[in-house]
């Protein structure tokens, strides 16, 4: 028999089931269905579904077929008009029957499985194999840690552990307690963590900024249900804003139903084993924009501790720290931001109810079965969280979503010292910073400085010369004596020629003057005059001019004053002896 494609919808009164049978038999087709049993047949199409609420047959039933179409449309009555029949999206627990809802059956035909009729008893296969027996070192098997949904499995990895070895970072997970687990996750964490990899992306951060823009589908679908809620007050209204594809339709179809026995330690486990995989998912639509990609389910096995490390989680809050930490330590993208937006996105899916979980896992299904080595985190997880979470109880998951929104999580919980890293890079920003600002203004003083020496200079021998002038003109307006005179002329001729060299020391046409000094110009060039010294010794000369105009008859010559001039700026205790072109009284 083959199981048809089939939906259901619901309206205050009615219950409608549309069942695709391409190629049956219009002619020949059984439908019975009381209280929540409902079962159609049309060669080669069977189908039984358990209701999640109860129907009744009052003579307003009704069937359809569409010949164009293939599918066959029942409505049927509800036994109590305006009831809400939840999970009808869960088509893999409809499928279920009804017995094998509940956990206790299940045990009852454990307990009585004991006892063999004889014709079981003779179907034993006499033949199977035997082997030696062997006394081991030890008096009991080694003990064999579980792992897996609920920590229902063991031994897998021992058969498979080839396989396994690209798909989780633990050896040898048989054989090692979870809180080993935990302290080896721990350490490789640690010695994963790049502190330059971290400091790129917390300041160089505009692709990590761009895929926090980007708006997934639960964002809208939030939205929806918020304003929906507001305005009709029920919570039913909200399961309409998430919707399956055809694709996940036929994926729930094919799903085994199975009934999970799980005591209240296990079900904890499960439930933080959920937040921990809608993180690493919620990371992985966010960075790469809704698209896969061949690193698609890398991402998210490695930011998942309870895929990659097996691990099982105590608390909420030690779920956030370790997707934080490993968000840190192994993606592209390593941004605080993006651990905190995954947090919020998981929060968002978690109130949309189990609908909007369940097309995240059946999404994360899809994503392993695409990966060769990946899809045995499908058997181990994956497919039994797809079909647990359509048989959790909403109550259940609004509870989770209110304890997950108020956990915090800060950086100084992650254990790599973020706040310290980040403010000794910022000093360090600072610093450079400074230094280049430094290095720019010094350049640019270093060609001012100069310029402005060589126009101080400029401007002090040009300054001279004016004052020179200023002073000569009067004494030749008022001075009637022709020596005088002649002095003068001698004087504005030695003015003519440059009067001081770059270092502030006078080159006249007195050749013997300058071989005498020459030896005390060498000694001055060793250190340039700062320009409030050279201005001094100018002032001084043209002091000495203006001493030289208002000398009367029979005073030193000009050249005898210049030479007191030269020896008092050299400050040598040596007169100069007077020189062969008459240097001496007129």
């Amino acid at each position: 028999m083959i199981t048809p494609a089939f939906e259901l919808t619901q309206d205050p009164d009615f219950l409608t089931i549309v069942i695709k049978v391409p190629y049956a038999r219009a002619s020949e087709f059984d439908v019975y269905f009381e209280g929540e049993d409902f079962k159609f047949y049309a060669k080669p199409y069977f189908l039984r579904l358990t209701l999640p609420g109860r129907t009744v047959e009052d003579g307003r039933e009704k069937a359809s077929y569409n010949t164009d179409k293939g599918t066959f449309t029942i409505r049927l009555p509800k036994e109590i008009p305006g009831q809400y029949f939840e999970g009808l999206d869960m088509l893999t627990s409809l499928l279920a029957p009804k017995k094998s809802r509940s956990a206790k059956p299940l045990v009852e035909e454990i307990a009585a499985s004991a006892e063999l009729s004889e014709e079981e008893e003779e179907e034993f296969d006499w033949e199977i194999e035997q082997t030696p027996y062997k006394d081991s070192a030890e008096s009991s098997l080694p003990l064999q840690y579980c792992y897996g949904f609920g920590n229902l499995r063991s031994g897998v990895f021992q058969r498979l552990q080839d396989e396994l070895n690209d798909v989780i970072d633990i050896k040898d997970p048989d054989q090692t307690p979870v809180d080993e687990r935990r302290r080896k996750r721990l350490a490789a964490e640690a010695a994963k963590f790049e502190p330059d990899h971290y400091l790129a992306d917390f300041f160089e951060d505009e692709a990590v900024q761009h895929v926090l823009k980007y708006k997934p589908w639960w964002v809208d679908a939030h939205k929806k249900m918020t304003a929906l809620k507001g305005k009709s007050h029920q919570d039913q209204d909200a399961h309409t804003v998430v919707v399956f594809s055809e694709e996940e339709r036929e994926q729930l179809r094919k799903f085994t139903n199975k009934s999970y026995l799980l005591d209240k330690r296990s079900r904890h486990h499960v439930y933080l084993g959920l937040i921990d995989i809608l993180l690493a998912y919620c990371y992985e639509i966010r960075v790469n924009e809704g698209d896969k990609n061949v690193e698609s389910s890398w991402n998210v096995r490695k930011l998942s501790a309870t895929l990659c490390w097996l691990e099982s989680f105590t608390s909420i809050h030690d779920v956030l720290v370790s997707f934080g930490r490993r968000v840190l330590c192994y993606p592209l993208y390593r941004h605080f931001g993006l651990v905190t937006r995954a947090f919020n996105d998981t929060v968002m899916i978690l109130q949309l109810g189990k609908a909007a979980v369940l097309k995240c896992l059946l999404d994360v299904h899809k994503i392993f079965m695409e990966n060769d080595p990946a899809y045995i985190l499908n058997d181990l997880f994956i497919t039994d969280y797809c079909i647990w979470s359509q048989k959790a109880k909403s109550k259940k998951l609004a509870a989770l979503s209110e304890s997950l929104q108020k956990t915090t999580l800060t950086k100084s919980h992650i254990g790599f010292e973020l706040e310290e890293l980040e403010a000794a890079a910022v000093l360090v920003q600072e610093e450079e910073s400074m230094l280049k600002a430094s290095g720019r203004v010094s350049r640019q003083q270093l060609p001012s400085s100069e310029s402005e020496t060589s126009d101080c200079e400029e401007s002090s021998s040009s300054s001279s010369e004016t004052e020179g002038s200023d002073s000569d003109e009067p004494e030749s307006s008022t001075s009637e004596d022709g020596e005088i005179n002649s002095v003068q002329d001698t004087l504005q001729g030695e003015r003519t020629a440059p009067l001081i060299d770059c270092n502030g020391l006078r080159q006249g046409t007195n050749t013997s003057m300058f071989e005498v000094s020459d030896e005390k110009s060498k000694v001055s060039l060793q250190s340039t005059t700062p320009p409030g010294k050279l201005i001094e010794e100018l002032e001084k000369q043209m002091h000495t001019a203006i001493r030289l105009s208002e000398q009367p008859e029979g005073s030193a010559t000009p050249g005898c004053i210049l030479q007191e001039q030269e020896e008092n700026r050299v400050s040598e205790p040596d007169r100069l002896s007077e020189d062969t072109d008459g240097r001496g009284n007129y």
